[in-house]
């Protein structure tokens, strides 16, 4: 992979962890404190409903720092051996706590009684927003997971290689 490539992807993951910090300390707190101020018996899921957010989000920095370790390793040509897969886990292990996560947010939308400020369309549209997240971060981990098998070949194969030259 080009070294160019390899920078400029480096300065994607750099901007959106970043970002991700933002919107951890300003956009989440401030959201929910004028979602709270704008109606009141919201103020209970205030904390538990944001600490989510906020653990969803460092899910994505984790995940987004094994693809770092990951460039680093395709960069120095070592990507096709056993430290790779401490990577490839991680951003397993990420996605999938960030789906349970999800999954948890879309159980309890589906069963609590939280009251709406009109039709209760808000509720509705953060649950089916919650149940997409569930659909979109199972998928990603069974990609992953399918992505993981081929770098374990790979590796299998390279390492046959090795011991036949």
């Amino acid at each position: 992979m080009p070294r160019l490539l390899i920078g400029l992807l480096r300065v994607g993951i750099v901007g959106l962890v970043s970002l991700g910090f933002f919107g951890q300390v300003v956009v989440i707190p401030t959201t929910v404190a004028d979602e709270v101020e704008r109606f009141a018996p919201y103020a209970p899921y205030a904390v538990p409903y944001s600490t989510v957010a906020i653990l969803g989000v460092a899910c994505v920095q984790v995940g987004l720092v094994a693809v770092w370790m990951l460039l680093s390793m395709v960069r120095s040509e070592a990507i096709f051996t056993p430290r790779a897969f401490r990577w490839v886990d991680t951003v397993i292990g990420a996605a999938a706590v960030a789906t349970l996560l999800a999954l948890g947010v879309a159980g309890h939308l589906a069963v609590a009684e939280i009251p709406s400020p009109d039709d209760g369309m808000e509720v509705l549209g953060a649950l089916g927003a919650a149940i997409a997240g569930v659909g979109v971060g199972a998928g990603f981990v069974l990609l992953v997971l399918v992505m993981r098998g081929l770098l374990r070949k790979a590796t299998d194969l390279q390492t046959e290689m090795a011991r036949v030259i």
